[in-house]
């Protein structure tokens, strides 16, 4: 096996929404590189399915990592790309959207506007 990159990979982090088949985490490093993270468009959308997912990818987020800047690590590319650049920013001046050991953080002032439902104790699935 191809040698990967090392990916911090968050314990205790749900690895995606039940009964969707939408993962939240990634297992192994990508060995045919490292998925960039970029801003995804997103049309509003409340009440439908990709928001429900949307809003608990960011509900585990915040219940895990709260307002401190997280590392990439093995969380998935294409859930955070969709809520990139608006709830989810670089937490670093030279942030690199290839790397795994890049910095996030929460946005927190637009994630509430955005969905406010993520910072309930208890997310309903």
């Amino acid at each position: 096996m191809a040698n990967l990159p090392d990916m911090t990979k968050h314990r205790g982090f749900p690895s995606g929404m039940p009964g969707t088949g939408v993962q939240f985490t990634i297992r192994r490093a990508n060995p045919k590189g490292v998925t960039p993270i970029k801003a995804l468009p997103r049309h509003r959308r409340p009440g439908t399915k990709e928001h429900r997912i949307d809003a608990a990818f960011l509900h585990a987020l915040w219940h895990h990592f709260g307002d401190e800047p997280f590392e990439r690590g093995n969380l998935d590319a294409a859930r955070i790309n969709l809520l990139f650049g608006r709830e989810i920013v670089p937490a670093e001046k030279d942030f690199d959207p290839t790397s795994y050991e890049a910095l996030l953080m929460i946005n927190e002032k637009v994630a509430r506007q955005s969905f406010p439902e993520s910072f309930e104790d208890v997310f309903e699935v």
